[in-house]
């Protein structure tokens, strides 16, 4: 089949790396699966993003090249262009209309583009103005699209009754995302349908830990509001006071870093704290396969403006190597973690979190129990060969039937 996949900025910008072994699979499969970002803007989010350069088509969201595609598709497809049109006047807001009217030119740009190679199907990932752009591309190509919704992308609720209606298929990551989206789209009967994002699993399946002490804890995630950074800072300052021997490792950067900074020097937690900075996706798989840490932590909480996580690859990437992982009970990661594929305490409780930390210090079969659990949910629901082939067999329905 020949693929359309709409990201946001992928294969640049730094928010979608864990879509890469989805695309990567459905091309091992044989599938053409040709990349079109809507804001290609931005450094490539990691090495892997070079492999994906040869099938991008980095058109920007306002060119002339768009201008030009958009007005003979207009003229091409009357009725079908106003149609799409009309349908963006029934945004929520008025900051959702002029953002779904940012995007008009390039969805017709996009639907000419689709014809014109002869795509099968075009898949969007996020079901904001991401997805409007395939919805009015497909409104003009007679093309069959579908979307992934994740989960900001579902609570800021962007015509996804339209979308809902228009699309082939919704897909969401997670069981309560697939409940939200539901109950925003409020058409009797339709369902979403739930399948995970999928990561590589790694060549050895035996996992590695370093020696104790001290217990060696990795947290990767950037410093923002939605990881919970300071209760994780917390739970580390409550262990080093018991004086269990505890190092924790920071990979990557932020808005809130300085701020973090600030609470390990204020706390005296200079020696039991590591600020890696961003460090390279092939460099942190291959560490969390050569054994590096002993744990992987990730102290999510729910924002004020009510941003949680949706299925953390970070936690998944860890399992997938066997490492254990501990996280709170926010967003799609109870679904993640369920029949004991790892430890979940509250959200922003420091204790609580401290205290299951403490309870992997010096117990090397309970951690390799733990991880043993954690990639045996991976390898059952999680691996991408099987979420592709999932992913693949809806599309060929969708587009030869049967």
């Amino acid at each position: 089949m020949k693929l359309i996949y709409v990201t946001a900025r992928l294969p640049y910008g730094r928010q979608e790396p864990f879509l890469i072994p989805e695309i990567a699979e459905l091309g091992r499969r044989g599938n053409e699966v040709i990349l079109v970002p809507a804001w290609p803007t931005g450094p490539l989010v990691h090495g892997d993003a070079k492999r994906l350069l040869p099938n991008s088509v980095c058109e920007p969201l306002m060119s002339f090249a768009v201008l030009r595609a958009a007005a003979f598709e207009a003229f091409r497809a009357p009725a079908a262009s106003a149609r799409a049109l009309f349908r963006l006047t029934h945004s929520r807001s008025l900051r959702i209309l002029l953002k779904n009217i940012s995007v008009y030119p390039k969805g017709l740009w996009l639907g000419r583009f689709a014809r014109e190679i002869g795509a099968d199907h075009l898949h969007v990932h996020w079901a904001g103005v991401s997805a409007t752009m395939a919805m009015i591309a497909g409104e003009v190509s007679g093309i069959g699209w579908s979307l992934t919704a994740h989960r900001w992308d579902i609570a800021e609720d962007n015509l996804l009754g339209e979308k809902a209606r228009r699309a082939c298929f919704v897909r969401v990551i997670n069981e309560r995302g697939a409940k939200i989206l539901e109950d925003l789209v409020a058409i009797p009967g339709w369902r979403a349908w739930v399948l995970h994002m999928g990561v590589q699993l790694p060549a050895s399946r035996t996992a590695r830990f370093p020696r104790d002490p001290p217990l060696r804890v990795l947290t990767p995630a950037n410093f923002v509001a939605v990881k919970g950074h300071s209760s994780l800072i917390a739970a580390v300052d409550l262990l080093a006071r018991r004086g269990v021997a505890v190092r924790l490792e920071l990979a990557g950067d932020g808005p809130l870093e300085p701020a973090i900074r600030s609470e390990v020097s204020r706390l005296g937690l200079e020696h039991h704290v590591q600020f890696l900075g961003r460090v390279s996706h092939e460099r942190l798989l291959k560490q969390l396969s050569d054994g590096a840490w002993h744990v992987v932590v990730l102290s999510s909480v729910v924002t004020p403006i009510g941003e949680q996580e949706g299925t953390p690859v970070a936690l998944m990437e860890a399992m997938a190597s066997g490492i254990p992982v501990v996280a709170t009970e926010t967003g799609g990661i109870p679904e993640l973690l369920r029949d004991g594929a790892g430890l979940m305490v509250p959200p922003g409780d420091p204790p609580a979190l401290a205290e299951a930390l403490g309870s992997l210090v010096g117990r090397p079969a309970f951690r390799s129990e733990l991880g043993a659990e954690g990639r045996k949910r991976i390898d059952e629901h999680f691996a991408v060969e099987t979420v592709a082939q999932a992913l693949e067999e809806r599309f060929r329905h969708v587009v030869f039937g049967g």
